[in-house]
């Protein structure tokens, strides 16, 4: 687990994409889990990083009460993603010469080649594995009312109509005539609408 850096963009963009589908580290509702991590990023996510840039101001209005809030503050790398392997110095590495490579060191020290390596390495699988996840699927079911214009409409070519209607996600079920008075009569049908939540965090209808 772990975000990395993040006062690097890399490690902004792991906390990124981990708040797409999320709004807090841990659980519904602010917690010690948020402070821990607020306090690892040194200032407002850019404004491209929307998930995190809206988190970081959200947790920020908690400021004079996050010592009041739930849980107990655990190390910076017991959150994050679990499949992102931990790089911030204290977590475990690969192998016994991983020991001797600081991922992310000091601003004051020029990252060697090797390090970029195993980190450009270890990002490219993180975002392997994420691109392998599928995309959750959440449907709406709708009950659509058509009335018509007056009695003498042609109610089967009016469902025709609107049956006619056709985009991606969307699937047209039962339908019934419901007497409204004076022997008029509207279309009730029913639909099913398909919103696909990615990995990217957006949403998409049809």
């Amino acid at each position: 687990m772990g975000f990395g850096d993040l006062k690097s963009p890399t490690g902004l963009q792991v906390l990124n994409d981990y708040l797409a589908d999320k709004s807090y580290i841990e659980g519904y509702v602010p917690s010690q889990a948020d402070v821990a991590v607020f306090e690892a990023v040194s200032g407002p996510p850019p404004a491209d990083l929307g998930h995190a840039l809206h988190w970081y101001n959200h947790i920020k209005s908690y400021e004079k009460e996050k010592a009041g809030l739930p849980g107990v503050k655990k190390a910076l790398s017991k959150y994050g993603p679990a499949d992102m392997e931990d790089t911030t110095g204290s977590g475990a590495t690969d192998s016994k010469d991983d020991d001797d490579i600081d991922l992310f060191g000091s601003d004051d020290e020029k990252e060697s080649e090797e390090a970029k390596r195993l980190r450009e390495e270890r990002l490219a699988q993180y975002e392997s594995k994420k691109a392998k996840k599928p995309a959750l699927v959440t449907k709406s079911s709708i009950l659509l009312d058509v009335k018509p214009w007056e009695d003498e409409t042609e109610m089967a070519k009016l469902e025709e109509c609107v049956r006619s209607i056709q985009a991606d996600g969307l699937v047209w079920g039962s339908s019934k005539l419901v007497p409204v008075g004076y022997g008029i009569k509207k279309l009730q049908i029913q639909c099913v609408v398909s919103w696909n939540r990615y990995a990217g965090g957006a949403d998409h209808c049809f």
